[in-house]
């Protein structure tokens, strides 16, 4: 695989942008191709075979681009379908997840003793940060709390605003989540959200963004196995399953330049 081949990153929508975004500005020489699965979002309500099935055929296109590395760029995809991908393409093309970085970078902090976690239903019901964490340190405790409305709320563009400040106190008040000094933003969505998950507990709780977490494992790793593209690349593509405005108005505004969206049906 040659250095100046793409990265390829995958999410059912908008969500992944965020993790998109964060490689983009650590690794600008890197060409970036990103696949939005906008047909059958969000994959936070479906079934693990049926994620696995839209991962599968994701993965097989982007591989097809040619892409040195796959980031599934979505939790729930992370939760479901990672040892698929792995299995299928692991020999081809590196494959990297959102949980196992977040988890290793909150066991290196150290310093939490209480963790919580929300993301959607099928996340939070995987158990898998709660497992992982478990399995390094039984010492801590992990408090997860599936938060459904989210998603769809950041995709359909309500946030910052009166409906998304009462959605997310309503979740965050939960008693599950009393006395956590950290909380997980486990859907790559949540981080657009993040100013207003802080300012609700106005700084009394660390909030881990895994964005940026992905992105540096994406550059170290790039660098082990000797990766990197040192010069720059060119512009980056976006693709997505069915065609949304407000898609290609969300990637405009990560990556402030113009962007043409192309359309691939999955098979």
């Amino acid at each position: 695989m040659a250095n100046t081949s793409p990265i390829g990153i995958f999410d059912s929508g908008i969500g992944g942008l965020t993790v998109a975004g964060a490689v983009h500005r650590l690794l600008p020489d890197e060409q970036l191709i990103y696949f939005g699965d906008t047909e059958h979002l969000p994959y936070g309500d479906k079934s693990p075979e049926a994620i696995r099935t839209y991962s599968l055929n994701i993965g097989r296109f982007l591989l097809s681009q040619n892409c040195k590395m796959i980031i599934i760029a979505c939790n729930t995809a992370s939760s479901h379908a990672y040892q698929a991908l792995k299995q299928e393409l692991g020999d081809q093309v590196p494959v990297v997840n959102v949980i196992d970085p977040v988890v290793d970078a909150l066991m290196m902090a150290g310093k939490y003793h209480h963790i919580g976690v929300i993301g959607t239903k099928s996340t939070i019901q995987s158990g898998l940060y709660a497992t992982k964490i478990s399995q390094i340190d039984p010492s801590i405790k992990v408090s997860s709390l599936a938060t459904p409305l989210l998603a769809p709320m950041i995709e359909e563009g309500f946030f910052d605003n009166n409906i998304s400040h009462t959605v997310i106190q309503s979740y965050l008040s939960a008693p599950k989540l009393k006395n956590i000094d950290s909380l997980v933003l486990a859907c790559t969505h949540y981080p657009l959200i993040e100013k207003e998950i802080s300012d609700y507990y106005s700084g009394k709780v660390d909030i881990i963004n895994s964005a940026e977490i992905v992105a540096e494992h994406v550059k170290e790793d790039l660098k082990r196995r000797g990766l990197l593209n040192f010069t720059p690349a060119h512009g980056h593509r976006f693709y997505v399953s069915d065609y949304t405005r407000s898609f290609e108005k969300s990637t405009r505004l990560f990556f402030g330049e113009k962007i043409s969206l192309k359309l691939h049906h999955l098979s």
